[in-house]
Protein backbone atom coordinates (compact mmCIF):
# COMPACT_ATOMS: atom_id res chain seq x y z
CA UNK A 1 0.00 0.00 0.00
CA UNK A 2 1.35 3.42 -0.83
CA UNK A 3 0.74 6.57 0.61
CA UNK A 4 -1.87 7.11 -1.05
CA UNK A 5 -3.62 4.02 0.45
CA UNK A 6 -2.71 1.79 -2.87
CA UNK A 7 -5.31 2.94 -4.83
CA UNK A 8 -8.42 1.82 -3.25
CA UNK A 9 -9.41 4.78 -1.46
CA UNK A 10 -11.55 7.88 -2.80
CA UNK A 11 -8.72 9.88 -4.56
CA UNK A 12 -9.23 10.05 -8.59
CA UNK A 13 -5.36 9.45 -9.28
CA UNK A 14 -2.07 10.68 -8.52
CA UNK A 15 -2.01 14.04 -6.82
CA UNK A 16 -1.33 17.17 -9.00
CA UNK A 17 1.82 19.72 -8.36
CA UNK A 18 0.90 22.97 -6.95
CA UNK A 19 1.48 24.63 -10.45
CA UNK A 20 -0.76 21.77 -12.21
CA UNK A 21 -3.59 22.76 -10.25
CA UNK A 22 -3.45 26.39 -10.10
CA UNK A 23 -3.52 26.36 -13.92
CA UNK A 24 -6.21 23.80 -13.96
CA UNK A 25 -8.65 25.34 -11.85
CA UNK A 26 -8.26 28.97 -13.30
CA UNK A 27 -11.10 30.17 -15.18
CA UNK A 28 -10.80 30.41 -18.98
CA UNK A 29 -10.25 34.08 -20.22
CA UNK A 30 -12.30 33.53 -22.85
CA UNK A 31 -15.50 31.99 -20.75
CA UNK A 32 -15.55 34.73 -18.35
CA UNK A 33 -15.45 37.79 -20.77
CA UNK A 34 -18.56 35.98 -22.26
CA UNK A 35 -20.32 35.54 -19.42
CA UNK A 36 -19.28 38.67 -18.49
CA UNK A 37 -21.38 40.54 -21.72
CA UNK A 38 -24.35 38.31 -20.69
CA UNK A 39 -24.71 39.56 -17.57
CA UNK A 40 -23.94 43.30 -18.37
CA UNK A 41 -26.51 43.34 -21.24
CA UNK A 42 -28.97 41.54 -19.32
CA UNK A 43 -29.35 45.26 -16.99
CA UNK A 44 -29.90 47.39 -20.87
CA UNK A 45 -33.50 46.96 -22.80
CA UNK A 46 -31.88 48.99 -25.74
CA UNK A 47 -28.27 47.47 -25.96
CA UNK A 48 -25.14 48.50 -26.25
CA UNK A 49 -22.27 48.93 -28.98
CA UNK A 50 -19.45 46.84 -29.59
CA UNK A 51 -17.28 49.88 -28.20
CA UNK A 52 -19.43 50.63 -25.00
CA UNK A 53 -18.89 47.04 -24.27
CA UNK A 54 -15.55 47.29 -25.17
CA UNK A 55 -15.47 50.74 -22.35
CA UNK A 56 -17.31 49.48 -19.62
CA UNK A 57 -16.05 45.70 -19.29
CA UNK A 58 -12.46 46.77 -20.22
CA UNK A 59 -12.10 44.34 -22.64
CA UNK A 60 -9.83 44.71 -25.85
CA UNK A 61 -11.62 45.58 -28.82
CA UNK A 62 -10.08 42.95 -30.90
CA UNK A 63 -11.27 40.15 -27.76
CA UNK A 64 -14.73 41.76 -27.69
CA UNK A 65 -15.07 41.28 -30.91
CA UNK A 66 -14.35 37.69 -31.35
CA UNK A 67 -16.11 37.18 -28.22
CA UNK A 68 -19.36 38.81 -29.84
CA UNK A 69 -19.09 36.99 -33.23
CA UNK A 70 -19.69 33.83 -31.10
CA UNK A 71 -22.67 34.83 -29.02
CA UNK A 72 -23.82 36.47 -31.78
CA UNK A 73 -23.63 33.10 -33.57
CA UNK A 74 -24.59 30.61 -31.13
CA UNK A 75 -27.87 33.06 -30.64
CA UNK A 76 -26.61 34.36 -27.22
CA UNK A 77 -27.00 38.39 -28.74
CA UNK A 78 -28.95 40.02 -31.16
CA UNK A 79 -27.60 42.86 -33.37
CA UNK A 80 -29.62 45.57 -34.73
CA UNK A 81 -28.54 46.06 -38.15
CA UNK A 82 -29.20 49.59 -37.94
CA UNK A 83 -28.21 50.83 -34.29
CA UNK A 84 -25.24 48.08 -34.15
CA UNK A 85 -26.47 47.63 -30.55
CA UNK A 86 -26.37 43.95 -29.07
CA UNK A 87 -29.54 42.62 -26.87
CA UNK A 88 -29.90 39.32 -25.10
CA UNK A 89 -30.84 36.70 -27.62
CA UNK A 90 -33.29 34.16 -27.67
CA UNK A 91 -30.61 31.04 -26.62
CA UNK A 92 -29.72 33.21 -23.24
CA UNK A 93 -33.45 34.27 -22.42
CA UNK A 94 -34.08 30.16 -22.84
CA UNK A 95 -31.81 29.58 -20.55
CA UNK A 96 -34.76 30.71 -17.84
CA UNK A 97 -31.96 33.34 -15.54
CA UNK A 98 -33.29 36.57 -16.86
CA UNK A 99 -36.88 36.17 -16.28
CA UNK A 100 -37.74 39.76 -15.79
CA UNK A 101 -35.52 40.80 -18.73
CA UNK A 102 -38.14 41.05 -21.50
CA UNK A 103 -36.14 43.84 -23.95
CA UNK A 104 -38.41 45.16 -26.29
CA UNK A 105 -36.91 44.25 -29.32
CA UNK A 106 -37.30 40.31 -28.57
CA UNK A 107 -40.73 40.63 -26.86
CA UNK A 108 -43.24 43.38 -27.43
CA UNK A 109 -44.86 44.32 -23.96
CA UNK A 110 -48.92 43.42 -22.59
CA UNK A 111 -49.39 47.42 -23.56
CA UNK A 112 -48.58 46.91 -27.51
CA UNK A 113 -50.26 43.48 -27.23
CA UNK A 114 -53.60 44.65 -25.67
CA UNK A 115 -53.88 47.81 -28.24
CA UNK A 116 -53.34 45.62 -31.58
CA UNK A 117 -56.13 43.48 -30.05
CA UNK A 118 -58.25 46.79 -29.28
CA UNK A 119 -57.68 48.13 -32.76
CA UNK A 120 -56.83 45.21 -34.87
CA UNK A 121 -54.13 47.24 -36.58
CA UNK A 122 -50.20 46.98 -36.43
CA UNK A 123 -48.69 48.39 -33.01
CA UNK A 124 -44.90 49.37 -33.28
CA UNK A 125 -42.86 50.86 -30.42
CA UNK A 126 -39.96 53.22 -31.66
CA UNK A 127 -37.47 54.29 -29.51
CA UNK A 128 -34.35 57.61 -30.35
CA UNK A 129 -31.39 55.95 -29.94
CA UNK A 130 -27.88 57.87 -31.19
CA UNK A 131 -29.78 60.40 -32.69
CA UNK A 132 -32.19 58.08 -35.07
CA UNK A 133 -35.47 56.46 -34.30
CA UNK A 134 -35.91 52.99 -34.98
CA UNK A 135 -38.44 50.17 -34.36
CA UNK A 136 -38.16 47.96 -31.19
CA UNK A 137 -41.13 46.26 -31.24
CA UNK A 138 -44.05 44.80 -33.12
CA UNK A 139 -47.53 43.38 -32.44
CA UNK A 140 -48.51 42.58 -36.04
CA UNK A 141 -52.06 42.53 -36.89
CA UNK A 142 -53.56 39.40 -39.26
CA UNK A 143 -55.45 41.41 -41.39
CA UNK A 144 -54.75 40.96 -45.31
CA UNK A 145 -53.73 43.74 -45.71
CA UNK A 146 -51.46 45.09 -43.41
CA UNK A 147 -48.45 47.54 -43.54
CA UNK A 148 -44.67 45.84 -42.99
CA UNK A 149 -42.55 47.13 -40.39
CA UNK A 150 -39.57 45.36 -39.46
CA UNK A 151 -37.66 44.83 -36.09
CA UNK A 152 -34.89 47.74 -36.42
CA UNK A 153 -36.20 49.81 -38.80
CA UNK A 154 -35.33 53.28 -38.84
CA UNK A 155 -37.55 55.92 -39.16
CA UNK A 156 -37.59 59.39 -41.12
CA UNK A 157 -37.32 62.34 -38.24
CA UNK A 158 -39.39 64.96 -40.10
CA UNK A 159 -42.17 62.87 -41.78
CA UNK A 160 -43.07 60.07 -39.22
CA UNK A 161 -45.04 60.42 -36.36
CA UNK A 162 -43.46 57.80 -34.26
CA UNK A 163 -39.95 60.34 -34.76
CA UNK A 164 -42.20 63.46 -34.07
CA UNK A 165 -44.28 61.98 -30.88
CA UNK A 166 -40.65 61.68 -29.33
CA UNK A 167 -39.09 65.22 -30.79
CA UNK A 168 -41.07 67.23 -29.41
CA UNK A 169 -40.20 65.92 -26.19
CA UNK A 170 -36.38 66.90 -26.50
CA UNK A 171 -34.88 69.82 -25.93
CA UNK A 172 -35.25 72.46 -29.53
CA UNK A 173 -31.38 72.88 -29.63
CA UNK A 174 -31.02 69.14 -29.84
CA UNK A 175 -33.60 68.87 -32.58
CA UNK A 176 -32.79 71.67 -34.61
CA UNK A 177 -29.49 70.29 -35.05
CA UNK A 178 -30.69 66.56 -35.52
CA UNK A 179 -32.88 67.89 -38.14
CA UNK A 180 -30.60 70.39 -39.75
CA UNK A 181 -28.14 67.38 -40.29
CA UNK A 182 -30.76 64.87 -41.16
CA UNK A 183 -31.67 64.27 -44.96
CA UNK A 184 -35.21 65.69 -45.49
CA UNK A 185 -36.71 63.61 -48.43
CA UNK A 186 -40.06 63.76 -50.03
CA UNK A 187 -41.37 61.33 -49.83
CA UNK A 188 -45.70 62.14 -50.67
CA UNK A 189 -46.96 65.35 -51.98
CA UNK A 190 -47.47 65.81 -47.93
CA UNK A 191 -44.08 65.52 -46.60
CA UNK A 192 -43.27 68.32 -44.84
CA UNK A 193 -39.64 69.41 -44.84
CA UNK A 194 -38.72 73.20 -43.61
CA UNK A 195 -37.38 72.76 -40.15
CA UNK A 196 -39.13 76.31 -39.34
CA UNK A 197 -42.55 74.09 -40.01
CA UNK A 198 -41.33 71.28 -38.33
CA UNK A 199 -40.66 73.10 -34.91
CA UNK A 200 -43.55 74.48 -35.22
CA UNK A 201 -45.59 70.86 -35.35
CA UNK A 202 -43.93 69.99 -32.77
CA UNK A 203 -45.38 72.60 -30.36
CA UNK A 204 -48.57 71.40 -31.99
CA UNK A 205 -47.84 67.82 -30.70
CA UNK A 206 -46.94 68.44 -26.89
CA UNK A 207 -50.30 70.58 -26.98
CA UNK A 208 -52.44 67.68 -28.55
CA UNK A 209 -50.37 65.35 -26.56
CA UNK A 210 -50.16 63.05 -29.67
CA UNK A 211 -49.36 62.93 -33.47
CA UNK A 212 -50.69 62.14 -36.50
CA UNK A 213 -49.03 61.31 -39.85
CA UNK A 214 -51.47 61.48 -42.66
CA UNK A 215 -50.38 60.47 -46.42
CA UNK A 216 -46.63 61.92 -45.55
CA UNK A 217 -44.60 58.97 -45.15
CA UNK A 218 -47.13 56.91 -47.66
CA UNK A 219 -49.91 57.30 -49.68
CA UNK A 220 -52.78 56.21 -48.60
CA UNK A 221 -51.61 55.39 -44.80
CA UNK A 222 -52.50 56.96 -41.52
CA UNK A 223 -50.36 57.26 -37.92
CA UNK A 224 -50.77 57.87 -35.14
CA UNK A 225 -48.70 58.06 -32.27
CA UNK A 226 -47.97 58.94 -28.61
CA UNK A 227 -45.23 59.30 -26.01
CA UNK A 228 -43.77 57.21 -23.54
CA UNK A 229 -42.99 58.72 -20.41
CA UNK A 230 -40.04 57.32 -18.15
CA UNK A 231 -39.15 57.92 -14.49
CA UNK A 232 -40.23 60.66 -12.24
CA UNK A 233 -39.23 63.56 -14.62
CA UNK A 234 -41.52 62.27 -17.79
CA UNK A 235 -38.42 61.59 -19.75
CA UNK A 236 -39.17 60.49 -23.06
CA UNK A 237 -37.44 58.07 -25.72
CA UNK A 238 -40.16 56.13 -26.91
CA UNK A 239 -43.29 56.29 -28.81
CA UNK A 240 -46.46 54.23 -29.37
CA UNK A 241 -48.05 54.24 -32.96
CA UNK A 242 -50.71 52.61 -34.78
CA UNK A 243 -50.68 52.39 -38.51
CA UNK A 244 -53.41 51.95 -41.17
CA UNK A 245 -54.54 52.10 -44.32
CA UNK A 246 -56.18 55.28 -44.97
CA UNK A 247 -59.70 53.81 -46.22
CA UNK A 248 -60.08 52.08 -42.69
CA UNK A 249 -59.92 55.11 -40.83
CA UNK A 250 -61.08 57.90 -42.79
CA UNK A 251 -63.77 58.56 -40.72
CA UNK A 252 -62.89 61.40 -37.92
CA UNK A 253 -64.58 58.60 -34.83
CA UNK A 254 -62.27 55.55 -36.42
CA UNK A 255 -59.36 57.64 -35.85
CA UNK A 256 -60.75 59.04 -32.42
CA UNK A 257 -60.52 54.59 -31.69
CA UNK A 258 -57.14 54.69 -32.64
CA UNK A 259 -55.55 57.87 -31.04
CA UNK A 260 -57.47 56.68 -27.58
CA UNK A 261 -56.40 53.25 -27.87
CA UNK A 262 -52.28 55.06 -28.63
CA UNK A 263 -52.92 57.68 -25.47
CA UNK A 264 -53.73 53.86 -23.48
CA UNK A 265 -51.38 51.62 -24.03
CA UNK A 266 -48.86 55.27 -23.99
CA UNK A 267 -49.85 55.78 -20.57
CA UNK A 268 -49.66 52.31 -19.23
CA UNK A 269 -46.30 51.74 -20.40
CA UNK A 270 -45.50 55.08 -18.87
CA UNK A 271 -46.85 53.59 -15.56
CA UNK A 272 -44.41 50.50 -15.57
CA UNK A 273 -41.69 52.69 -16.46
CA UNK A 274 -42.15 55.12 -13.07
CA UNK A 275 -43.68 57.75 -14.24
CA UNK A 276 -46.83 58.56 -11.25
CA UNK A 277 -48.40 61.78 -12.52
CA UNK A 278 -51.41 62.74 -14.31
CA UNK A 279 -52.13 62.89 -18.09
CA UNK A 280 -52.57 66.21 -19.63
CA UNK A 281 -53.37 66.50 -22.10
CA UNK A 282 -55.94 63.67 -21.94
CA UNK A 283 -58.72 63.94 -24.63
CA UNK A 284 -61.56 62.00 -24.14
CA UNK A 285 -62.50 60.05 -27.19
CA UNK A 286 -65.01 62.60 -28.38
CA UNK A 287 -62.81 65.57 -27.80
CA UNK A 288 -60.55 63.38 -30.09
CA UNK A 289 -63.46 63.09 -33.08
CA UNK A 290 -63.90 66.86 -32.83
CA UNK A 291 -60.04 67.60 -33.12
CA UNK A 292 -59.52 64.65 -36.09
CA UNK A 293 -62.26 66.01 -37.82
CA UNK A 294 -60.44 69.09 -39.02
CA UNK A 295 -57.65 66.47 -40.36
CA UNK A 296 -60.19 64.64 -42.87
CA UNK A 297 -60.92 66.48 -46.54
CA UNK A 298 -64.61 67.00 -46.66
CA UNK A 299 -64.92 64.64 -49.40
CA UNK A 300 -64.25 61.97 -47.81
CA UNK A 301 -66.70 58.80 -48.14
CA UNK A 302 -68.10 57.02 -45.01
CA UNK A 303 -70.75 55.10 -46.50
CA UNK A 304 -68.55 52.05 -47.71
CA UNK A 305 -68.32 49.79 -45.00
CA UNK A 306 -65.07 49.02 -43.29
CA UNK A 307 -63.98 46.75 -39.84
CA UNK A 308 -65.02 48.38 -36.66
CA UNK A 309 -61.63 49.87 -34.30
CA UNK A 310 -64.08 49.70 -31.64
CA UNK A 311 -62.95 46.72 -30.47
CA UNK A 312 -63.97 42.83 -30.36
CA UNK A 313 -63.41 40.19 -33.42
CA UNK A 314 -61.14 41.02 -35.87
CA UNK A 315 -62.40 39.98 -39.43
Amino acid sequence: MDKHGGGGGDRPGPERSGSERSGADKPMHVVVRALSVLTHLSAYRQGLTLQQLHQQLEIPVGSMHRVMSTLEHTGFVSRSPTTKRYVLGQSALNLGHVEDYEPFVIQPPAALVEAERRCGESVVLTQLIDGRVVAVSIAGTKRPLRLFVRLGQEVPLHAAASARAILAYQDPAFVERLLASYPRASFTSGTVREINRLIDHLAVVRERGFDVCDNELDEGVWAVSAPVRTGAAGRVSTAVTVCAAWSRVADPADRAVAARIVLDAAQALSREQGYERAFAPDPTEAELTDLLAADVPPSADFSAPRPSLTGGDRP
